[in-house]
């Protein structure tokens, strides 16, 4: 296990939610969002690991071989609080971005998550309220699984020819989160592809709106190695890879909100993250 001490690495004993598996093969509780509530009561059950501080080493981590990359990028939108400026300006760097680092043909954004709020956020929001207090997302997933990435990619490109012929070729889901403060409040954790088998992994209905789709939820396994880069400032972006098609690289990355008891009584945490589907 990782050592707390390393000279100037900021490595955190903490836990993280796993899926509460009850054993007898019952699909897992469906979650709804829509109409500005969440609706998620599937359990989970918290398990002590430590998550190692990548700070100084985020070259080896990369996309095709660890599920997830830092890189420096820096905005011109610094406070994410105009949807329209979101949705243009913001989105075409992100597309830019993208295309610039996997040299795909096509990049199209299904949707975003900005996150103000506090760490309980879901279990606070009363009389329809909890999405505007949109907060971190403390238990670990994976926002599609393999069967919610095609679910997904059909219901982006509704004419049937076309998404045939798109998931004939590669394509992939690649959130791109960024902190829109300096974060040291609930930061974000990422696992390495390599330590999560798909064993690990079962396919859960989430409902948005009228779009049914799939993500995994996790089952423990002390095996699985996490990493997050502390203190990251609105010019480091973490891509977390949800989905690849192909199969001789890393295909996603587990990725969860964690406390850091050190900072636990900091401001609430606020990031933005852009959920893209990337065409090849």
């Amino acid at each position: 296990m990782p050592d707390l001490e390393v000279q100037g690495k900021h490595n955190v004993a903490t836990t993280l939610n796993y899926w509460d598996d009850p054993g007898d093969g019952s699909a897992p509780t469906p979650i709804f969002i829509g109409k500005g509530r969440v609706s998620n009561k599937r359990p989970h059950r918290p398990h002590e690991f430590i998550v190692s501080d990548i700070t100084g080493e985020e070259d080896s981590y990369l996309l095709d071989t660890h599920g997830f990359q830092y890189v420096t990028h820096e905005s011109q939108e610094k406070t994410f609080t105009d949807e329209n400026a979101i949705r243009s300006a913001y989105y075409e760097e992100c597309r830019n971005l993208i295309q610039d680092l996997t040299g795909a043909s096509r990049v199209h954004i299904f949707n975003h998550k900005v996150r103000r709020g506090p760490t309980q956020w879901h279990h606070l929001g009363l009389h329809g309220k909890n999405l505007a207090n949109r907060g971190p997302v403390t238990r670990t997933h994976v926002d599609q699984s393999y069967t919610g990435a095609e679910l997904r990619l059909r219901w982006e490109f509704p004419d049937p020819k076309e998404a045939d012929e798109l998931v004939q070729r590669r394509y992939q889901i690649i959130n791109i989160w960024r902190p829109i403060e300096t974060i040291l409040k609930d930061p974000i954790a990422v696992a390495d592809s390599n330590s999560v088998p798909d064993a690990d992994l079962v396919g859960a209905v989430m409902v948005e709106d009228d779009f049914e789709g799939e993500s995994w939820v996790v089952r423990h396994n002390p095996n699985h190695r996490w990493y997050f880069k502390h203190r990251m400032t609105p010019k480091d972006v973490l891509l977390i890879k949800c989905f690849d098609s192909d199969t001789s690289v890393a295909r996603r990355a587990l990725h969860s909100a964690f406390e850091d008891p050190r900072h636990r009584d900091e401001a609430s945490r606020q990031s933005i993250e852009v959920r893209c589907l990337v065409c090849y």
